[in-house]
């Protein structure tokens, strides 16, 4: 599998690097992440409010309808970084809104995902409506080291005497091109909650990647899920203290790639007409060159992308070019989520 990598080469790195340097062979490797849009399964958790995904609920969800979300979304998450590495896609994706082990492991039985033999990591969570977070990996290009899931800790007293409870922290830390890689898979409180409880979660992600970065100062740090805010909102840019501007990013800090995405005009889910950008990967200083470097002796970022297919929109109607659901106003459209994929793309010299 590695040496399918080695196909992708200087061909993507013609025009920035000089002719002594266009000489060398580089490998490319593709990180994602995917809010899934609730993937349930048709049997009830005990302890969960997961009511209105079973036969008779809301949603009349059935085994016909899980056979065709596992489907529908196996066909996104195998063709996420397919651009760049149409042979290996991604080697890592993290996800958001699966119900449990049971939907990742059925998941990773899809055709498209065996075939590269995709394996997942999750832990059980709190959450009230039990939906967690879960990163998928191709085994030969992602190794596992350790998993642990942060608790989301709650700081009013009244949400304290209320036992509110939601996603925490997913840690994965691994190795992914001879280096010690962590991945940090978050699902931040909806709007429905004030921008406090978001802020409050950007807070608790940036202790865990302080604690990370102090026990290896030059671990490859990725922090990516569904935030619930754009780049630019306090949790994002203060709380967590994600940069817009590589430039401005210093050690143990870290930089926002989606930012500019964001500020042209473009993002990963819509909302009365305007795009979101709430699907973020973040990476640490130690992923990043600095302006004009060029030294990928070392695993660095080399760009963002948000993933878009035709078969993603809504083709037709008054919600034409909105992302195509699996359910919209009660009825079950066979579709995919209501947000889009983001991967970054990242880049190691060959020895």
């Amino acid at each position: 599998m590695k040496k399918l990598l080695y196909i992708i080469s200087v061909m993507f790195l013609v025009g920035t690097m000089n002719a002594q340097a266009q000489e060398k062979k580089y490998s490319v490797y593709a990180i994602g992440f995917y809010n899934l849009e609730n993937l349930f399964d048709t049997c009830h958790d005990a302890g969960k409010n997961d009511y209105e995904y079973l036969p008779d609920g809301r949603n009349k969800w059935s085994g016909m309808k899980y056979t065709h979300k596992l489907r529908n979304m196996a066909r996104v998450l195998s063709e996420m970084g397919t651009d760049k590495l149409p042979l290996v896609g991604c080697a890592a994706i993290g996800v958001a809104e699966v119900e449990n082990a049971n939907c990742l492991n059925d998941l990773c039985n899809q055709p498209p995902l065996k075939a590269r033999n995709f394996q997942f990591c999750h832990i059980e969570g709190p959450d009230q409506r039990g939906v967690d977070c879960g990163l998928l990996f191709n085994p030969s290009l992602f190794s596992v080291r350790d998993v642990k899931l942060v608790p989301y800790e709650y700081k009013l007293q009244e949400d304290i005497e209320k036992g509110r409870a939601t996603r925490g922290f997913l840690v994965v830390s691994g190795t992914m091109a001879d280096e010690h890689v962590t991945i940090i898979v978050n699902h931040l409180p909806s709007r429905g909650a004030t921008s406090y409880y978001r802020e409050l979660g950007g807070e608790q992600i940036r202790a865990v990647k302080d604690s990370l970065i102090k026990d290896d100062p030059n671990v490859k740090l990725f922090i990516m899920g569904d935030m619930n805010d754009d780049p630019k909102d306090r949790s994002m840019s203060v709380a967590l203290g994600a940069k817009r501007k590589l430039e401005d990013v210093g050690p143990g800090e870290l930089f926002n790639p989606f930012w500019e995405i964001h500020a042209s005009g473009t993002g990963t889910l819509m909302y009365d007409g305007a795009w979101n950008l709430f699907d973020q990967i973040i990476l640490s200083h130690s992923l990043l060159n600095k302006k004009g470097e060029r030294d990928y002796s070392t695993l660095k970022y080399w760009q963002p992308q948000i993933f878009r297919r035709d078969y993603l929109f809504q083709q037709e109607g008054k919600y034409k070019g909105n992302t195509l659901r699996t359910h919209a106003g009660g009825v079950w459209l066979d579709g995919y989520s209501d947000h889009l994929p983001t991967l970054v793309y990242l880049v190691k010299e060959q020895k």
